[in-house]
C-alpha cells in the first residue's frame, strides 16, 4: 500500500464549531423568504419541539419534513448556486476566530481536515472549500431529474453517521482508522460519536461544564496546550 499523504485528520463540526451557531434556518429563509420559511416551522412546530427534546430519529425526521415543505421542487442547479452564495455570505459573518485558527493550523502541520456536519451539503461544501479544507462530508439532499425532492439522500449526518462518513472518507484515501490520528471538534451530542472515537475529542461549545460535551478537553484548553508547547520548543525566541 502506498504511504498515506497525510498521518492525522482534523474533523470539524460546522454550525456552533467554526462557525457561531446555527445555519439551516438561515439557508432556507434565504431560498423561499421569511415568510414561507415561518409558516412551514409553524406547520411543523410540534415535530420541531419533539425532535429539539428527544434528538436522534425524532431530530432526523423533523428536520427532512421541513426540507420537504421548503425545498420540494427547487431546481438542484439553483440549491447548488444559493448555497454556494449563501456560504460566503454565512462565513464572513459567523465564522469563529478561534476554530478557524485551530483549523489552520492543522493545515500548517500537513494534516488532512475534513468539514462534518448535519446541514445540507449544498452550502456545506463551498464552505469547506473556502475554508481550505480537503473534504466536506454532508447531509445530501435527494433530487430527482433536476429537482430536489426535499428528502435526504441517504441519512442525515449527524451521530453515528457523522463517524461513519469520516471513516468512510479515508477508505477513499486508501487508509484505515488504525493507520491515522483522528482529531474531532464539536459542540453538540450531535458530535459525541464521532468525538468518543477519535484519538482527540475537543469540546468547541461554549457551556463549559454545562454542555453536553463536558468530558472532553475545550478549544481554548487545547490551543493554550499548544501554545504552550510552542513556546517551549527548541529554538523559540
Amino acid at each position: 500500500m502506498s504511504p498515506l499523504p497525510f498521518d492525522t485528520v482534523a474533523a470539524f463540526d460546522f454550525d456552533g464549531t467554526l462557525t457561531h451557531g446555527g445555519s439551516v434556518a438561515s439557508f432556507l429563509m434565504r431560498v423561499r423568504g421569511p415568510v414561507p420559511f415561518a409558516v412551514a416551522a409553524a406547520r411543523e412546530l410540534p415535530a420541531i419541539v419533539r425532535g429539539a427534546v428527544m434528538g436522534g430519529t425524532a431530530a432526523d425526521e423533523a428536520k427532512e419534513a421541513l426540507f420537504a415543505r421548503l425545498l420540494a421542487g427547487l431546481p438542484a442547479e439553483e440549491a447548488f448556486r444559493i448555497g454556494t452564495e449563501f456560504a460566503e455570505h454565512h462565513l464572513r459573518r459567523r465564522l469563529r476566530p478561534d476554530t478557524r485558527a485551530r483549523l489552520e493550523w492543522h493545515r500548517s502541520q500537513g494534516h488532512a481536515v475534513v468539514v462534518v456536519s448535519a446541514s445540507p451539503e449544498c452550502y456545506v461544501r463551498p464552505a469547506a472549500e473556502l475554508l481550505g479544507a480537503d473534504a466536506a462530508l454532508a447531509t445530501r439532499l435527494a433530487v430527482s431529474g433536476d429537482l430536489l425532492t426535499g428528502r435526504y439522500e441517504g441519512k442525515n449526518c449527524r451521530g453515528g453517521e457523522k463517524y461513519a462518513r469520516v471513516m468512510g472518507w479515508l477508505r477513499s484515501q486508501g487508509a484505515s482508522a488504525d493507520q491515522a490520528v483522528l482529531w474531532a471538534y464539536g459542540n453538540s451530542r450531535g458530535d459525541l460519536r464521532l468525538l468518543a472515537a477519535a484519538d482527540h475529542g475537543v469540546d468547541a461549545g461554549r457551556l463549559g461544564p454545562l454542555g453536553r460535551l463536558r468530558r472532553y478537553p475545550s478549544l481554548r484548553a487545547v490551543m493554550a496546550a499548544q501554545s504552550q508547547r510552542a513556546a517551549q520548543a527548541p529554538g523559540h525566541v
